[in-house]
């Protein structure tokens, strides 16, 4: 994987990159699970996982906006409280909150912690200060909304901040966010690797590459981005 020409990174996965939501596969090892995470740990990949917030303000891992997908159930994540989504389940085991995830990984991978932003912006630092005030590991905080960032460079200067970038994100709205933004590292779209804008970026801050699913595109990848964002056939080779 060729260097970017950036700063070195702190948060830096290795050639294992980041497991995309924990290394999940199947009904036993759903995503997003403490499962998936605690497999990525024994590859010793670094972990990429989602947030989002409950309704009584807890940090819950989870991607979509309602359980519908993994646990059938209509429940809305923003509008429930954590006692009520306790009833839920993934891979056997209730929906794991932040503080479980850090609990388990416990500083011995890199963390990156996409938040979902639902309407509910101003509750997020809050949030985030009081689950990392007290965890050592490397941990890096990343938003599509770069109003996530920018609240992170005021409140927890400390903490690593990224600028989640999708390939058609208009140019003007995309060198708007990277200024509101003023991030620490980019998580750009893979068809925007190797793009003019995209080796610009590299000189002035790390860049992973998401989502890599296949040996094509890993192969890609590893030569346009600083670190991988991976599932299925993108695991890094051994």
């Amino acid at each position: 994987m060729r260097s970017s020409r950036s700063k070195p990174d702190p948060l830096n996965p290795g050639a294992a990159g980041f497991a995309h939501r924990g290394l999940h596969y199947g009904s036993g090892f759903p995503e997003n699970s403490l499962t998936a995470f605690a497999a990525a740990l024994e590859l010793g990949a670094g972990i990429e996982c989602d947030l989002r917030l409950t309704a009584d303000d807890r940090a819950v891992v989870f991607h979509d906006a309602d359980a519908w997908r993994l646990c059938a159930s209509p429940m809305r994540i923003g509008q429930s409280k954590l006692a009520d989504l306790g009833r839920l389940q993934i891979g056997g085991r209730p929906i794991p909150t932040l503080e479980n995830v850090l609990e388990l990984v416990d500083g011995r991978v890199p963390l990156l912690l996409e938040v979902k932003v639902e309407r509910n912006i101003w509750r997020w630092m809050p949030v985030l200060g009081h689950s990392l005030a007290h965890y050592h590991g490397p941990v890096a905080v990343m938003s599509f909304d770069p109003r996530i960032p920018r609240l992170l460079k005021a409140n927890m200067p400390q903490v690593r901040r990224g600028l989640v970038i999708e390939d058609s994100l208009p140019r003007a709205r995309r060198q708007m966010a990277l200024w509101l933004a003023d991030p620490h590292f980019a998580a750009v779209e893979r068809t925007a690797l190797g793009k003019p804008w995209v080796e610009r970026l590299r000189r002035r801050m790390p860049v992973y590459g998401w989502t890599i699913g296949t040996a094509a595109e890993r192969a890609q990848a590893e030569v346009q981005a600083d670190a991988l964002i991976w599932e299925g056939d993108g695991r890094p080779r051994n």
